[in-house]
């Protein structure tokens, strides 16, 4: 699981720094689109967890909140890149 986690982590911000890299709006809202996918996976790992008394409520609550909040600001994003597509 902990292997599952970081992997999720670590591909949240290279799929937006590889989309970018692309050069085309189309492609990184493409690659905003997977970074998302890899956030929500990171969302249900941290649910599973929790669940599983593996992490503590406290813990849960602080990178859950915080986990939201990048997922406003990728969403936020993705709806200005799409205004330019």
């Amino acid at each position: 699981m902990i292997s599952q986690i970081r992997r999720s982590c670590i591909s949240i911000p290279s799929n937006i720094a590889e989309g970018f890299g692309r050069g085309s709006n189309k492609e990184f809202y493409r690659f905003l689109r997977i970074s998302i996918g890899s956030l929500f996976e990171f969302q249900t790992q941290l649910e599973i967890a929790y669940n599983l008394e593996y992490i503590s409520e406290k813990d849960f609550t602080t990178l859950f909140e915080s986990s939201r909040e990048l997922e406003r600001m990728i969403s936020a994003f993705m709806k200005k890149i799409k205004e330019n597509i």
